[in-house]
């Protein structure tokens, strides 16, 4: 299978998503954390990992997205 330009807007689109589910959640866990929610520090502790490791996720693909699209823009140059 040969990734397009297409994937390359999918793989975007799918990073834009996680960082705004990730960090809405991130916001509602401290608003929780703030108002003294009584929860176990392993709750806390995990929920943030999933955050943290989600978001590098997000980075990841949206670096691959760039790239290509990037890489498609060079061949759309190159052929014309």
């Amino acid at each position: 299978m040969k990734l397009e330009r297409k994937h390359g807007w999918l793989l975007l689109a799918v990073a834009v998503w996680n960082v705004v589910i990730w960090l809405t959640f991130a916001k509602n866990l401290s608003a929780a954390h703030s108002r003294g929610e009584d929860h176990p520090t392993g709750y806390w502790v995990a929920h943030t990992i999933l955050i943290i490791v989600d978001l590098v996720i997000a980075v990841v693909l949206a670096r691959l997205g760039w790239k290509l699209l990037k890489a498609d823009d060079e061949t759309a140059k190159t052929t014309k």
